[in-house]
């Protein structure tokens, strides 16, 4: 059976990414957390993740004596290992989209990233609304994400079709979006539903609600645990 190594599910898109992948696919898996201390060489995490994975990074997907860290690389491991369950599109147009806007996400939309922090059960609907009339970037950025929602094949489907890959990559900026209530388009906006109203989605917001957990380095907007528990 895949170990998969994560990381907090209220903050690690990283993380997210193979495991909605992997429980949308009804892949069988054996899930491992390893908890966000610091980032700092001497923390747990990284002293627990670095005898597993040479980055020192969530996630990372065990299979046997295979080691699999990145979370694009895992993916397309996956999608290799179970060539009938479909998690790249068939039809080569549809497939080679996917692939196009899967890497997009993974090394693109730097503002989003370093402004809008994952943070699952947060509402920062304020945050957001001052970060989007401070940052010309991130109104870009969300602009090409919205694009990208909006040119999927048709109304109620996926990203390219059925779901894939490229949906797992996004479901983390979905998260995002619900966090922070940047502006979309009706399209946009459904595509979202969609994504939220997977099983697999839903499983993950509920198991990081319970985490209850406060992880200062990844709250740049709530800095006591006050705050936090307030919700």
């Amino acid at each position: 059976m895949y170990q998969l190594f994560i990381g907090n599910k209220n903050y690690s898109t990283w993380s997210m990414r193979p495991w909605i992948l992997l429980t949308q696919a009804g892949i069988s898996f054996q899930e491992h957390v390893i908890q966000f201390d610091s980032f700092e060489p001497e923390s747990e995490f990284k002293t627990k993740i670095l005898k597993l994975n040479p980055t020192g990074k969530v996630p990372a997907l065990v299979n046997g004596d295979l080691i699999i860290w990145d979370s694009l690389a895992i993916c397309e491991y996956i999608a290799e290992q179970h060539p009938e369950l479909e998690l790249w599109p068939q039809e080569k147009t549809w497939r080679a989209r996917a692939r196009c806007i899967s890497a997009e996400m993974h090394s693109s939309f730097q503002s989003l990233r370093n402004l809008c922090p994952m943070n699952v059960e947060a509402d920062l609907s304020h945050i957001g609304k001052q970060l989007w009339a401070e940052h010309a970037q991130l109104r870009a950025e969300v602009a090409r994400i919205d694009q990208i929602w909006s040119q999927r094949p048709s109304e109620d489907s996926f990203l390219c079709g059925e779901f894939s890959i490229a949906d797992a990559f996004y479901a983390p900026v979905v998260m995002r979006f619900e966090c922070y209530q940047l502006p979309l388009s009706t399209s946009s906006q459904a595509y979202v539903q969609k994504i939220l109203s997977l099983a697999s989605v839903q499983q993950w917001i509920d198991e990081a609600k319970q985490e209850q957990m406060f992880v200062p380095f990844d709250e740049p907007y709530r800095q006591h645990r006050e705050e936090f528990l307030k919700g």
